[in-house]
């Protein structure tokens, strides 16, 4: 007797690794490989990425606020942020110009050094900080300019040939809140005496402080996985 062929019944489902019912050929096993592979890097690479944010929160938490007892320095130096399209000050760049000329006026230091360059558009910051300093009733001739820094690690080395230049040896460090951590951890490679100061924000608007504090941390990432091994002062 010929035995017919069996006949599929109603919710009958193929076998699992199968296609139409047939078991699963080595090629498809091959061409589900590499969608594994890329599943497994994804998720190893998120938690490296997860890794390196939290190593960055806890090096924040834990950055040096200074190296020295000093309570006065050579030269306050006023780290650099972008003026605006006109080349006027930011909110930001005002509240940390005003906060060290309110240092000097308090005797902490004879002198103000600004650092900061064409980073971000044409105008350079220096020059900006310089001239809102001025305003501010600093004596020009106390206010030393470091003209070319692209971003933090070369506000720190570019400013140190000035310092040493005039036999420097000690600096209070002034900035945003959020940018000093990630300061501190560079200067602490100076050998520089520092300590680093808060500007407060009081013209700063809270949503660009916040947006500011989060890229910060992104910042700091990037420095301790990547830019502090990389980067070299300019020539």
């Amino acid at each position: 007797m010929v035995r017919g062929k069996r006949k599929a019944t109603p919710g009958s489902r193929p076998v699992a690794g199968s296609v139409r019912g047939r078991p699963a050929t080595g090629l498809h096993r091959r061409r589900a490989a590499p969608r594994v592979w890329a599943i497994r890097l994804g998720a190893a690479a998120g938690i490296a990425g997860v890794a390196v944010l939290l190593w960055a929160a806890v090096a924040r938490a834990f950055a040096p606020h200074a190296n020295s007892k000093r309570q006065t320095f050579d030269a306050i130096l006023i780290l650099g942020s972008p003026a605006d399209a006109e080349g006027n000050p930011t909110p930001a760049m005002l509240d940390r110009v005003t906060e060290g000329v309110r240092e000097y006026e308090r005797g902490v230091a004879p002198r103000i050094l600004v650092t900061g360059g064409p980073a971000h558009n044409r105008f350079v910051e220096a020059d900006v900080m310089a001239r809102t300093a001025s305003a501010l009733g600093v004596p020009p001739a106390v206010v030393f300019q470091e003209r070319r820094a692209q971003d933090t690690i070369q506000n720190a080395c570019l400013s140190m040939r000035i310092l040493n230049a005039h036999g420097w040896r000690s600096v209070e460090v002034v900035s945003s809140a959020s940018h000093l951590p990630r300061a501190a951890m560079i200067f602490a490679h100076t050998g520089v005496e520092f300590r680093i100061h808060a500007a407060p924000p009081s013209l700063t608007p809270a949503a660009y402080d916040n947006a500011a504090a989060i890229v910060e941390i992104l910042k700091t990432a990037r420095y301790l996985a990547w830019s502090q091994w990389t980067e070299s002062c300019p020539a």
